[in-house]
């Protein structure tokens, strides 16, 4: 009614409501109008806690993203990272990066920290390491259109873009439900999978 999309209308409150350069008020901030008020998005969980607990666990150096949307996750990540760390996400739609940047930065991570780029993610992957300056990632959070999980895995694979012993954590692959990526790495002999079990919203 209002003619201000949904992502708007969230980093509106965000800006009211958190404390500008505290990522973890920030996300809190979020739930509380995820839960107040917009129900369609995603919110700190049994998903939230599950990649914090891998960055703990992995600490990793080079992260990629793929499905900014409004950036929730790329704070999620970054607040996450050992020092020196960098988190490259991409977010294919404009108008979602535009609000993603924005909450990214009052996050208070600086484009030395987090890079957001924009476009299909087919068309940005394969001009990773020239143009961005990532080699290798460690650790690649997939949270973007679940039918192009196993394609750009397998274009992550062919550039020679995962690092040896690199975690691959992609969501909803259950529900709404990545099967032929689910197939793919269980069945090339190239990973160790796990299905960490959630409620049916994550």
């Amino acid at each position: 009614l209002t003619g201000t999309s949904r992502e708007q209308r969230a980093f509106q409150y965000v800006l009211a409501h958190a404390i500008p350069g505290d990522p973890h008020h920030i996300l809190q901030t979020f739930d509380q109008w995820f839960v107040g008020a917009e129900r369609h998005m995603p919110c700190h969980s049994t998903s939230g806690r599950i990649v914090e607990r891998v960055l703990s666990e992995r600490a990793p150096l080079r992260v990629l993203e793929l499905g900014t949307y409004c950036g929730y996750g790329t704070v999620l990540l970054a607040q996450g990272l050992p020092p020196g760390a960098r988190l490259y996400t991409i977010e294919g739609n404009p108008q979602h990066a535009a609000v993603a940047e924005k909450v990214i930065r009052l996050a208070g991570f600086s484009e030395e920290t987090v890079e957001l780029i924009v476009g299909p993610s087919e068309e940005v992957i394969p001009h990773l390491r020239e143009k961005h300056g990532l080699m290798k990632a460690d650790l690649v959070f997939m949270d973007h259109w679940k039918r192009c999980y196993l394609r750009d895995l397998r274009l992550l694979e062919s550039h020679q873009l995962l690092a040896e012993g690199a975690t691959i954590l992609a969501d909803n692959v259950l529900f709404p439900g990545a099967p032929h990526f689910l197939q793919y790495a269980k069945t090339c002999g190239k990973y160790r999978c796990k299905v960490h079990r959630a409620s049916l919203e994550y």
